[in-house]
This record gives C-alpha cells, structure tokens and sequence, in this order.
C-alpha cells in the first residue's frame, strides 16, 4: 500500500474517513428527500395529465356548441385575432440545490371582443383555452422539474456509492495499515532497545 505509515498520516486518514462518513450521511439524506419530493411532484404531474385532458375534452365540446350557435364563420374571425405564440417568462427555483425551472405566462390570451361583438358562445371557448394553455405552462414546468430531480438524484445516488464503496473502504483499509505497521515499529523498537539493554548490563558487569 503506498501511503506512508506515519503518525500524522493516521491522523489524517482518520480525520478524511470521519468527514467523509458524515458527507456520505448527509448525501443519503439528501437522496431520501429528493426521492420524496420527486413521488410527491410525480403524483401532482399525474393529476395535472388528467386535468388538462379533461379541460381539452370540455374546450372541444364548447367550440362544437359555438359552431352551431354562433357559426363557423365568427369562430373563424374570433381565431385572426388569436396570436399563434405567447411570451412566457422563464426564471429558476433552488429547491434542496436543485435548479427547477419556473415558467410564467407574460401575456394573457386576450379575449377576441375589441374587434366586433362576439357572441357568448365564442367568448366561451376563448376562455376554455385560455384555461388550457395555464395548465399546460403547468405541466410542462411540473415535468422539467421532474427531470431535473431525477438527473440530481442520480448524480447523489453515484456520489454516495463512490464514498461507500471505495472512498470509506480505502480510507478504513489505510488507516489500519498505518496503525498495523506503527505497532509493529513499535514493537521492533522496544525490542531492539530490550537487546541494547541488555548489552549494555553485560558490559557494565
């Protein structure tokens, strides 16, 4: 083994071995409540699937009945008025050292009025999408959440099997090899000193 088998190098092998055995703790703690959170955010990723399917269901349904109430033709001037792309604002929450994005929507669907009198029915469905595209900003920002917790989990995962299966093992390995070879200097010292001891008696004799 090549590390020198002194004393100050037990003390310091000692004293990695302890601080990597209370980053290892810190580290498995840290994976549990990345692991909760992620459960937790997964079941409300879920939830939000499910709604938005729901809303788009009952968006469609109202946009069949504002075709036949209203016709198509006002639906079709409603929609020249819908722009095809909105500002959404992109920002960044640390959640437990994880950057988790947050994603807002600037400009909220406006309602297709300001240009001719709509009927009720074609208000309606604008206001069924507008619904839609909010829980769609939050779902898409719930799963990039969700990826960015499993790409973090799995970096601690490998960080506390790299310290409990080679850094600790080769610490505990080295530090009983120092303190192994320190006794056994030891001993060949206090032998060595016993034998010139005793010669030296003989010689006083």
């Amino acid at each position: 083994m090549a590390v020198n088998p002194t004393r100050m190098n037990l003390i310091n092998v000692r004293k990695s071995a302890k601080l990597a055995a209370k980053g290892h703790d810190l580290l498995k703690r840290k994976r549990e409540a990345l692991v909760l959170e992620f459960f937790s955010m997964l079941k409300e990723s879920s939830s939000d699937r499910e709604r938005l399917y729901q809303m788009l269901q009952a968006a469609y349904k109202t946009t069949v009945l504002a075709s036949t109430f209203a016709g198509d033709f006002e639906l079709e001037q409603a929609s020249l008025y819908v722009t095809d792309t909105s500002e959404v604002k992109i920002g960044v929450k640390n959640v437990m050292g994880v950057k988790i994005p947050e994603i807002q929507d600037v400009e909220k669907q406006q309602k297709p009025q300001a240009f001719f009198q709509t009927s009720t029915a074609v208000s309606d469905v604008s206001d069924a999408f507008a619904g839609v595209k909010e829980t769609i900003i939050d779902t898409a920002k719930r799963e990039q959440s969700l990826r960015r917790l499993i790409l973090e989990i799995d970096r601690v995962k490998r960080r506390v099997n790299a310290l409990e299966y080679i850094l600790l093992p080769k610490l505990k390995k080295e530090g009983a090899y120092i303190s192994f070879r320190l006794e056994e200097m030891e001993r060949d010292m206090f032998s060595a000193l016993k034998h010139v001891k005793k010669k030296l008696e003989r010689q006083n004799a």
